[in-house]
């Protein structure tokens, strides 16, 4: 492989696995969010739903790292094909 086959393929991992670590962090982050302000069922602070938001995008890359090992070197997902 040649260097800009692999910087292409780097390219294509790292912006797959961003877009994935960001979308689970606004959904987390929008979820618990509503869970403990309108419908009352947390008692968490703002920085508490923000903390678990985080932590669920820190597994997000996790798990997007942990992919590119066992799965498609191009893609973020454990998903054969994707």
């Amino acid at each position: 492989m040649d260097r800009i086959a692999i910087t292409k393929t780097a390219s294509i991992y790292a912006r797959d696995l961003a877009e994935r670590v960001v979308w689970t962090f606004l959904t987390a982050s929008a979820a618990v969010a509503l869970a403990a302000g309108p419908a009352d069922m947390l008692s968490a602070s703002f920085w508490e739903t923000v903390g678990a938001a985080g932590l669920a995008a820190a597994g997000s890359l996790l798990k997007g790292l942990v992919a590119r090992v066992i799965g498609d070197k191009n893609s973020a997902s454990s998903a054969p094909g994707v």
